[in-house]
């Protein structure tokens, strides 16, 4: 065969490899026109999922999944939009089934509760009765403690009970006020339901089997409760011993017996953890085939937009981070470092120990917080960040700012209201807004983050990152067979120096451009110019 059919063949063989691995993946129509570019990205890691959707131009989230016939714990980490997800939500049950949202660290989140007992050793329980109360008990904490209005309208309550566990999930939508994170959450709720933590906490397992203070080092809850207690229990019969008393009787009913026979809290305690998986609407846990459904006792009615389905309205009231930036009053809880301090408003509490406020003093993105930092310290003046908060369905950093007020809308300094950065992690720019009246709906310009900053994705993704891929029938597989996995980490097979031509004529150029570089002396610019002239004339 000739040079040149050779060369041909290789070229063929090359084309047929294309075809059977192509260099990027397959492309995907929008589901209708509005829509953005089509995302569906499947990583093995939570770490390269979550670092992928903080990078990624379009509006995604992170979500685990349980895959059938794998080792039990294993999940793989889908990175997709709302509307796409719910588009193969309901093309591909069997694929999806096993559906976790992922709550990322610092992101501001709605109040949530995940609810359940065992049922043999509970057989005088009324779990819809229980769960009537204690959505009336945290709404009356919301008015005492933010002065916020709510009702069991404002609470989407879903069912997965079975005939041997009652389980349904709370999810809190309420009327433009989120939490901080999930950890506020968690702090609220464990200072809400002190009093029957310290009527419990010696009868064994508090939360059905994660202890409170325990969990992700909040070591600091239990020590304000017992500080609390130990202050009431100084006084005797005063007014807040007497109201200690009656909130641990009215909160008896949270008490309930595990499989052990041990004491447990109706509430389970361990899910306000940083990336939280919690279990979506319409899924089941792997092995199970009780699904999450609207429960029967359930009030609260999704409001419906234009194009949106009544069951999707649904699926995204579910979603705990689902929070749009735009008129939210965020709702925190701060751990007081002191006995002195217990008696601050939550919402207003301060720290000076970055650790008691779990990540407070510094977002996920701490080079962003040093850049903010930078805006607000100049010209003699000293301004700090006083908080921010993170929205993850808009990859939005805002930044609440002090001594520091310099608005660009007046062009001057406000004399008492302070401003705000946003940062957009998507556009990778940041703009200024105000907290004063004047200038509640004004927006700076734009302008561009330092580039050593930007979390920008690297285009050219590792075997790792693809190691899983959806089929057109929504099989989730290996991208590649296991075999041939093996065989290319273990034992790569040794590719041909050159495809394209013979080695032997690359070697002798590079020889022949080694002596060349060795003996040739200095070339004028005139003789360079003529041999481009002579060149160009031919």
């Amino acid at each position: 065969m000739s040079k040149w059919g050779e060369r041909l063949k290789k070229v063929e063989q090359l084309a047929q490899s294309f075809q059977h691995k192509p260099l990027s993946a397959p492309y995907k129509p929008r589901l209708w026109p509005c829509q953005p570019s089509s995302v569906w990205r499947l990583f093995p890691r939570q770490s390269l999922a979550i670092g992928f959707a903080q990078s990624c131009k379009e509006a995604v989230h992170v979500f685990a999944l349980e895959k059938e016939k794998s080792s039990q714990g294993q999940r793989i980490y889908l990175v997709t939009s709302y509307t796409e997800l719910w588009h193969y939500y309901r093309t591909y049950p069997q694929s999806l089934m096993h559906c976790y949202e992922v709550i990322p660290e610092g992101a501001v989140c709605k109040l949530y509760f995940d609810l359940e007992f065992h049922k043999p050793s509970n057989r005088g329980a009324d779990g819809k009765t229980m769960v009537s109360s204690l959505i009336q008990f945290v709404c009356n904490k919301l008015m005492e403690v933010y002065g916020l209005e709510c009702s069991v309208k404002n609470v989407l309550t879903l069912e997965s009970s079975t005939e041997e566990k009652f389980s349904q999930h709370l999810i809190f939508n309420l009327p433009n006020a989120v939490f901080k994170d999930n950890i506020h959450v968690g702090r609220f709720i464990h200072a809400a339901l002190q009093p029957v933590l310290i009527k419990t906490r010696n009868g064994g397992c508090l939360d059905g089997g994660i202890h409170p203070e325990a969990e992700n080092g909040e070591t600091r809850t239990r020590v304000v409760a017992e500080g609390k207690a130990e202050e009431m229990d100084d006084v005797a019969e005063s007014p807040q011993t007497k109201r200690r008393k009656q909130e641990e009787t009215d909160l008896s009913f949270l008490k309930v017996k595990s499989k052990d026979g041990q004491d447990c809290l109706f509430v389970d305690l361990g899910v306000y953890t940083k990336n939280r998986n919690f279990r979506l609407y319409k899924s089941s846990k792997l092995g199970k085939n009780a699904a999450f459904s609207v429960a029967d006792n359930n009030q609260f009615t999704a409001q419906q937009k234009k194009g949106i389905s009544s069951e999707e309205s649904v699926f995204l009231a579910s979603l705990v981070c689902n929070v749009s930036f735009t008129g939210q009053r965020i709702l925190s809880w701060d751990v007081p470092e002191t006995k002195t301090s217990t008696t601050q408003r939550p919402e207003q509490g301060t720290a000076t120990n970055p650790e008691s406020l779990s990540g407070s003093l510094t977002s996920p993105h701490q080079e962003v917080d040093n850049f903010v930092s930078t805006l607000v310290r100049k010209d003699g003046i000293q301004g700090s960040i006083r908080r921010w908060n993170y929205f993850v369905a808009e990859q939005l950093l805002v930044y609440d700012i002090v001594k520091y007020r310099w608005c660009e809308n007046v062009g001057t300094f406000h004399k008492s209201n302070n401003i705000m950065i946003v940062v957009d992690l998507k556009e990778e720019a940041w703009y200024q807004k105000c907290h004063d009246p004047d200038c509640r709906n004004f927006r700076s310009s734009s302008y561009p983050l330092p580039q050593e900053i930007c979390v920008s994705y690297i285009m050219t993704l590792d075997d790792e990152d693809q190691a899983y891929l959806m089929d057109d029938a929504g099989n989730i597989e290996p991208s590649q067979p296991p075999n041939q996995t093996q065989q290319r980490t273990a034992c790569p097979q040794e590719e041909p120096a050159d495809l394209w031509g013979d080695g032997q004529d690359e070697q002798d150029y590079l020889k022949s451009l080694d002596d060349f570089e060795q003996t040739s002396t200095e070339i004028s610019d005139q003789l360079l110019l003529s041999c481009m002239g002579e060149f160009d004339s031919q």
